[in-house]
């Protein structure tokens, strides 16, 4: 299997409003989407629209929505063999998305509390060429990190947040790290350049900042590459990152340079600003 993605699936609400509403007032949807996202799902779907072989290391409720991303995951070609399933609420996301594209989301965990990484989750990820490990639990991230041959990671603020000294281990691991501005502050509390240089240090060969509309600078020992974007108006940004993330590692297993991984990573962002929801 070329890839193995592991962390959270959930149903998303996306609410497009006018404005974020004000406290103990009323706002009208202007637009209602109802879709499967999470980090390993965003991932895992791109990955398998690119043409790898994706398999997802999730955790679903026995009940309607889970269905629906089991479903959606079949039809979408991405093997669901580590697919669980358990009698809890499958995780769901509420996500308001204004006219300029910003978003406020409320979190329901659910059934991805319930994601252990036992004898099968390590095999399947023994077989896999490229393991991607997204935003979840600490409990999840250290024994993927662990069996792992080849591990990219996207932290999110969730594990960024825990720091260097505690995640330092899956960073010594990690050969492809995704992270924006404020999580990279937020898990070094350095300066971009002084970040860079020390996860360089802890053994990380391949560094992505992601900058939004301004898009993205890569960093290794070497190199130094600043991949400029014309900006665009985003109808939604729910799910970007792991549609850059996808298209970037689709093109650096086949081999092809750092500019052009840049590239995919940021063509596959575009289609996915300009729909609302995540895929």
């Amino acid at each position: 299997m070329d890839i193995v993605s592991v962390g959270t699936a959930n149903i998303d609400f996306i609410l497009k409003v006018p404005s974020f509403v004000e406290p103990d007032s009323e706002m009208n949807i202007e637009r209602l989407h109802i879709s499967p996202g999470g980090s390993a799902l965003n991932f895992a779907v791109h990955s398998a629209r690119n043409g790898l072989e994706t398999g997802i290391i999730v955790m679903l409720g026995l009940d309607y929505f889970g269905d629906m991303i089991y479903n959606r995951l079949e039809d979408e070609g991405v093997d669901v063999g580590c697919v669980s399933r358990v009698h809890e609420s499958t995780g769901m996301t509420f996500v308001s998305v204004d006219g300029s594209g910003r978003r406020s989301i409320y979190s329901f965990i659910g059934a991805n509390k319930k994601l252990t990484i036992g004898k099968k989750e390590i095999d399947y990820i023994s077989r896999a060429d490229l393991v991607h490990l997204g935003g979840t639990y600490l409990e999840i991230a250290f024994p993927v990190a662990e069996h792992a041959d080849v591990l990219s990671f996207a932290p999110g603020t969730l594990l960024a947040a825990y720091g260097m000294s505690t995640l330092r281990p899956i960073l010594r691991n990690t050969d492809v790290l995704f992270i924006n501005e404020y999580e990279l502050r937020l898990l070094t509390g350095k300066s971009a350049q002084d970040a860079v240089n020390l996860l360089i240090d802890e053994g990380i060969s391949l560094i992505v900042i992601t900058k939004g509309g301004e898009g993205a600078e890569l960093y290794t020992r070497k190199d130094v590459i600043k991949y400029k974007v014309r900006e665009v108006k985003a109808l939604d940004t729910t799910g970007a990152g792991d549609a850059f993330a996808a298209g970037f590692i689709a093109s650096w297993l086949k081999n092809e340079g750092l500019n052009e991984c840049l590239k995919m990573g940021h063509e596959c962002a575009l289609k996915a600003l300009k729909r609302l929801g995540a895929i």
